[in-house]
């Protein structure tokens, strides 16, 4: 009985969270159930949209890509703007309008399919509007957190969160290839539009207090240029969207390719495929739980590059890997790399951002260091297309491997992030908005000014 009751408090002690732990604040653990939820459904909706124009309507490699540049084309298109529109609005209702956007959107899928409808052209524009919730709605919500959380437990909080889309990542494939398989794809992304609309439900609950600044003489370009302007005048943020921009470049095309790679060239079937990303599953996981520390022990800047390398280890490992057992395993593999080096990336990434920027300007360093991370994704998706198309679905894989492994050395060569072994300090939330924009606009000494500034760019 001593020994069934020592095994009973032990782990009682292991499931008990720590005093400190951010699980024990109501607003922040509110906000973790639904990033849990709503990643559920996004998993149901990242298997089930592409297998539903590879299976369903027999879409081609450059059909895929053009999928892809559907949603990334309002990042391009809308970022800059709606960052100055949140740096003027509140937050929290712009990520729940969002999120019930997001599950109309998906919604039609399904209708479409039932009633003879679905084609590619609806898919692309499910895709653009996809793409328009996330570069609004998913702005907003990266800045919610910073209103819940404290800026010295940014990476606590992002590896959390990180921890809640990796636990829908273990559970969520089996769960979509089980409906994929009951219900076909489309109809299996009703299930999405559910789950995301309870996520937005739970989000209502959440009270965060926001202090907007009022400005009479608030005028659109201007802000705009002050975004762009904070972002350029730092090397750090101009470092960080030169290496995680070139990682989204070789992302995009492996993965416009790596649902037909596994489909046509491995076989799968797509309950097959649903259980594999399983393994995306455990890697996130894995690198969740682990995440802050490796972080904490190697430094938010070492532990992103690090990130990126291990994704291309996973590209290029499956490029090589035979048909077969071999091949099926170098794909689940290739699943796991990319869950842990995924998460090293943003977890650090999205820190470092926060980290150095004041509250009044986070909306337009938001939406410009997104603008600038996706403005490569497009031509990527579109490269990954082109190549599986004309040379060969592991040549685009090759493409995505070697590339990602290159700039990993690239990025580890100049020490603006190799030497960042700590977050940064924020600036005051009191600096000179207006003269900032006010320098982001031509003028007396502009060109001096501007020389000045090119130095951090030229060290990427």
């Amino acid at each position: 009985m001593q020994q069934t009751m020592s095994w009973f408090d032990r782990l009682r002690s292991a499931l008990t969270l720590p005093p400190n732990d951010l699980l024990r604040d109501a607003v922040y653990r509110r906000l973790w159930s639904s990033i849990l939820i709503s990643s559920l459904g996004g998993q149901v909706t990242m298997l089930a949209l592409p297998l539903t124009a590879a299976l369903l309507l027999n879409a081609t490699p450059t059909q895929m890509g053009l999928l892809t540049t559907m949603e990334i084309l309002p990042f391009v298109l809308f970022s800059l703007p709606s960052g100055v529109w949140l740096d003027r609005v509140r937050k929290l209702p712009v990520y729940i309008w969002g999120e019930t956007l997001l599950a109309i959107a998906v919604a039609t899928v399904p209708l479409a399919a039932v009633m003879g409808w679905l084609n590619m052209t609806w898919l692309y524009v499910v895709g653009f509007v996809l793409g328009t919730v996330y570069t609004t709605a998913g702005s907003a919500a990266q800045i919610v957190l910073t209103q819940v959380v404290s800026r010295d437990r940014l990476v606590e909080a992002h590896a959390k969160n990180a921890l809640a889309s990796s636990g829908a990542e273990v559970a969520g494939p089996g769960l979509a290839g089980m409906l994929i398989k009951l219900m076909g794809a489309p109809m299996a992304l009703a299930v999405d539009a559910v789950l995301v609309l309870f996520s937005a439900m739970i989000l209502r609950g959440i009270k965060v207090q926001e202090d907007l600044r009022k400005s009479d003489d608030a005028q659109f370009w201007r802000d705009l240029k002050a975004g762009v302007q904070f972002v350029r005048e730092r090397a750090l943020l101009i470092a960080l969207a030169c290496t995680v921009g070139g990682w989204q470049l070789f992302n995009n095309a492996a993965q416009v390719v790596q649902i037909l790679f596994a489909t046509r060239s491995l076989g799968l079937s797509a309950q097959q495929v649903g259980l594999s990303y399983v393994a995306l599953g455990a890697g996130t996981v894995l690198a969740s739980v682990f995440g802050h520390r490796i972080s904490a022990k190697l430094g938010p800047g070492p532990c992103l590059v690090a990130g990126v390398s291990v994704t291309g280890l996973g590209w290029l490992g499956l490029s090589l890997a035979p048909v077969g057992p071999i091949g099926i395993a170098a794909f689940a593999f290739m699943l796991f790399t990319f869950g842990v080096g995924a998460v090293l990336i943003f977890i650090n990434f999205l820190s470092l951002r926060q980290a150095v920027t004041p509250a009044p300007m986070l909306g337009r360093m938001t939406s410009t260091m997104r603008w600038l991370i996706l403005l490569p994704a497009g031509p990527g998706a579109l490269a990954g297309g082109w190549l599986g198309e004309h040379l060969g679905l592991r040549s685009a894989l090759m493409f995505a491997g070697v590339g990602t492994l290159i700039l990993g050395l690239l990025a580890w060569r100049y020490p603006v992030l190799r030497s960042v072994r700590e977050l940064p300090k924020p600036e005051s939330d009191d600096f000179d908005e207006q003269q900032l924009g006010a320098e982001a606009m031509p003028g007396p000494g502009f060109e001096t000014q501007t020389d000045a500034l090119s130095q951090p760019r030229s060290d990427k």
